[in-house]
């Protein structure tokens, strides 16, 4: 069949579904308010009257109490509603007490927590009566929850006519208006004073212990103990032998044009003869313009003259004009033993009276010089020393613990490309002995003879046995009056073993010229002992 359509009236009211009829509006009023004739039911608003009267079931006295609306309210809430707790269904729990005490309004308080900001205007101005905010065209931006969020003036605003009172700073006093200015009684100042000592002297008491206690490892009270000084040094020892000797040794300078070089001597005589190093002052010996030096312990510089050197043995005396010169003692190169404790003095690297201690480690050892840029080519029969001995020691003295001079330091042995290096604890030293006849035939005829065997030869060993083995006899010498010949093997010259060439160069050395001596050899395996006169 067909419905008919409904009116507007209809459209806008529920149906119940059990009797097709409208259902109860639930925006009614207080059962009051109702019919209470004995009928069951009652008009309805809006019914069509045309039609049956719309009956509707009886509410529940609780569901109104619930949900109804109180008496003359047309709204959702009621913002001017009497205080007092409406008539409700229990739905929770009571709240518990200490949320109560938290959230809850204070006791004696019944004000609203939702209210509008008119609310807050000053007294005495009645606020007009706000619309609910779903009412009407234009909603209330303050209540409208999709309204963006906009700068606004303070929260909380000041009174009006009243401004914020700024505490003005009062002039500072400065310390003439306080000390000259009366500013401040004389009382309070003396008081200031009083109280600022005591301040200092309480922080400087408390800064002492702080730096005492702060560093356990210092203490300010420790004196360290010194021991008295002994100043009995025994006359062996380094600083007594070198007290006595260092004044007897001297520095040579050397210098021919722009060209120079230094080296050490020792004063020998008391007339101002110097012994040092051929190959010190060969560089000045046939120089005109050549300045030769001497340089003492005490810092006076004398000029020195060449009077004869020795290339065969390395060996040269000077003449230096000084009153009463400190001499050198000389003692016995003879006695020497392997173990002597010695001294090394001269100027090392031209660092003068320099002191340098050792022991020495050889005797009788065969050394060959060959000085660079100088006339030397001699063998010497060396002493060898531990005792550091560096360029600028040359001519200066080895002295044993007596101090006595028992050598001429001559050379040391390096490892240094061109003999450039330093000491490695090898020095050799002339020996005295054969400085004393060498020096003394210079200052008396200015030269030296040295007597020769008049053979030229080369090391040579058999596998047991050493010698220097001749390879060329000259015309008219020593050896070819002896008998000596070619190929023959020389063992022993005297009562001194050969064992090579240059111990054969020293050994003949050892002697004087035209003294007869045994010479050794061995020819086709049988030795044989030569009577040799030396020229």
């Amino acid at each position: 069949m067909n419905e008919q359509p409904r009116t507007s009236a209809e459209q806008g009211t529920p149906r119940d579904p059990n009797t097709d009829t409208p259902a109860a509006n639930t925006d009614h009023a207080p059962r009051s308010d109702r019919d209470t004739s004995g009928s069951d039911t009652a008009p309805v608003r809006g019914a069509r009257p045309d039609g049956p009267p719309l009956r509707t079931p009886e509410v529940d006295p609780a569901e109104a109490a619930v949900f109804g609306r109180p008496a003359g309210v047309s709204g959702s809430f009621d913002r001017h509603a009497p205080p007092g707790p409406a008539p409700r269904v229990e739905q929770a729990p009571p709240t518990p007490e200490s949320l109560a005490k938290a959230f809850g309004r204070p006791p004696g308080v019944s004000e609203s927590l939702q209210r509008s900001p008119a609310d807050s205007a000053p007294a005495g101005d009645t606020p007009e009566e706000e619309p609910v905010f779903w009412e009407g065209d234009e909603q209330d931006p303050w209540r409208d929850p999709t309204t963006g969020a906009v700068l606004g003036s303070p929260a909380l605003t000041e009174p009006h006519g009243t401004e914020r009172s700024r505490a003005e700073h009062a002039p500072l006093l400065s310390a003439r208006e306080v000390l000259f200015g009366r500013r401040v009684r004389p009382r309070s100042l003396a008081a200031l004073g009083i109280v600022a000592l005591l301040i200092g002297a309480a922080g400087g008491f408390l800064g002492r212990l702080t730096a005492e206690e702060g560093n356990p490892l210092t203490d300010p009270d420790v004196t360290l103990a010194a021991v008295e000084p002994n100043n009995d040094r025994p006359a062996g020892s380094v600083a007594g032998v070198a007290s006595r000797v260092v004044p007897a040794v001297v520095s040579v300078e050397v210098r021919v044009g722009s060209q120079g070089g230094t080296g050490s001597g020792v004063v020998i005589d008391g007339n101002g003869y110097v012994v040092t190093n051929n190959h010190v002052v060969s560089m000045a010996a046939d120089t005109p313009d050549a300045e030769v030096s001497t340089v003492f312990s005490d810092g006076s510089r004398v000029p020195a003259r060449i009077v004869g050197r020795d290339p065969g043995t390395d060996l040269a005396v000077l003449k230096v004009e000084v009153a009463n010169p400190t001499v050198a003692q000389l003692g016995s190169s003879e006695d020497l033993r392997v173990g002597d404790r010695v001294m090394a003095i001269g100027s090392p690297l031209g660092l003068e009276s320099t002191v340098t201690s050792g022991i020495i480690s050889s005797v009788h050892r065969p050394v060959r010089l060959a000085g660079e840029d100088t006339d030397t080519n001699a063998v010497i029969d060396a002493i060898q020393t531990d005792a550091a001995v560096n360029p600028g020691n040359s001519g200066g003295a080895l002295v044993d613990e007596n101090g006595a001079v028992v050598g001429i330091n001559t050379a040391i042995r390096t490892l240094g490309a061109g003999g450039e290096g330093g000491s490695i604890g090898l020095g050799f030293a002339i020996p005295i002995d054969e400085v004393r006849r060498i020096a003394q035939q210079l200052i008396r005829t200015g030269e030296v003879r040295h007597p020769e065997l008049g053979v030229d030869v080369k090391s040579v060993t058999d596998g047991t046995a050493d010698g220097a083995q001749v390879q060329n006899v000259r015309e008219g010498s020593a050896a070819q009056r002896a008998g000596i010949s070619e190929g023959d093997v020389i063992i022993e010259v005297g009562d001194r073993e050969v064992g090579g060439a240059d111990e054969l160069e020293v050994a003949v050395n050892d002697h004087e010229v035209g003294e007869r001596i045994p010479v050794t050899v061995v020819r086709r395996g049988r030795e044989l002992v030569l009577d040799v006169t030396l020229h």
